[in-house]
């Protein structure tokens, strides 16, 4: 057979393979580079929420609401990101699957914290220290003690949180220490272990809904399985000697934290983003001065003023975290170049970039 025809065939049966495939959405970028991955040479899922945007209370456009209303396969992370996709897929089509990350079982999940309170922040971080060792936990291997985890089926606790979705009326999200923000923190992507956990689950998703490309998502599942495995390595190489002494403008980093045994001195805001109260901003900045804190991260998508004004007057560097990847093109590339910058920024600000 000829070079040609050969060439040919491959393009009919990559068509073929892409004709025959779900179409498949994911919620962020991160998780979207994940399945693509698992996806490549069969499709690409659709993104619906783009990098730029705030997951906590991003508005649809009608390209981005089409996408997710003719999903066959939706991949998100949960309602505790994005407590305004609940709708919306509610009204999916009967035989659509969705498949919520934050509770696959194996995921390293974390509550919220709130690290205000310096001392409670402390024994938080204390707490986590044994995540490694998931041994006593069966359905949730990597999961804290969630006895109460049914009371995060229905999800009612988060009406609250969608009441605090607009970050623009200060005035409104006094979020002092009287605030309540329980729950599982769903940054957890964040988590290289999550990532690999995810992976093989999307693979099993897929595989189901598409089994004539099964074997494909499972090869390329194991292919991503140990890149990030290779990419964690690298990631606490490189973070070995450093010791940042840093803040963060919302509570978004606790599971890279966690997995590269990094610790925050405090947050601007709490882990769903709504603005701080002038009580939380007076502590914070006493807090900076107290302990002598490096540098202060803003996030490319949200107002850097918050930031400002916590470190006004200090000896403070002022950097960037971002844990969406604003600045990256989506794609399966995407996600271990964000945990690449994300280490970097850190490394920074140790100084040992």
């Amino acid at each position: 057979m000829s070079r040609k025809i050969l060439l040919l065939a491959g393009v009919v049966l990559a068509g073929k393979a892409a004709a025959d495939a779900p179409n498949v959405a994911v919620d962020i970028a991160p998780v979207h580079a994940l399945v693509a991955q698992v996806m490549d040479g069969v499709a690409e899922p659709s993104l619906i929420i783009p990098p730029g945007a705030s997951p906590h209370d991003h508005a649809m456009r009608p390209s981005e609401a089409r996408a997710l209303q003719s999903a066959d396969v939706v991949f998100w992370v949960g309602p505790e990101l994005t407590p305004w996709m609940t709708g919306p897929l509610g009204a999916l089509s009967e035989g659509a699957t969705q498949v919520e990350l934050l509770e696959v079982a194996g995921t390293v999940r974390h509550d919220f914290r709130d690290l205000a309170d310096h001392h409670e922040g402390e024994e938080e971080h204390a707490d986590h220290d044994d995540h490694d060792d998931h041994s006593d936990h069966d359905d949730h291997a990597k999961h804290d003690d969630h006895e109460d985890h049914a009371e995060h089926d229905d999800h009612a606790d988060h009406d609250e949180h969608q009441k605090h979705e607009e970050h623009a009326d200060h005035d409104a999200h006094d979020h002092d220490h009287g605030h309540d923000h329980d729950g599982v923190d769903p940054h957890a992507w964040l988590d290289p272990e999550n990532a690999r956990v995810w992976v093989q689950v999307i693979a099993e998703t897929l595989s189901e809904k598409d089994p004539d490309n099964a074997a494909r998502y499972q090869a390329n599942a194991d292919k991503a399985v140990e890149g990030l495995s290779a990419l964690e390595a690298e990631i606490r190489a490189d973070l070995a000697q450093s010791e940042p002494r840093f803040v963060t403008f919302h509570d978004a980093y606790q599971y890279f934290e966690h997995r590269f045994d990094l610790t925050s001195s405090g947050t601007v805001s709490l882990g769903d983003a709504a603005a701080p109260g002038p009580a939380r901003l007076a502590e914070l900045k006493a807090r900076i001065e107290e302990e002598g804190i490096d540098c202060a991260f803003s996030e490319p998508q949200y107002d850097t003023r918050l930031i400002s004004a916590a470190t006004e007057g200090m000896d403070v560097q002022i950097l960037v975290l971002d844990p969406i990847g604003v600045a990256l093109e989506p794609g399966p590339t995407l996600y271990p170049d964000l945990l690449r910058e994300m280490a970097a920024s850190f490394q920074a600000c140790s100084g040992n970039s």
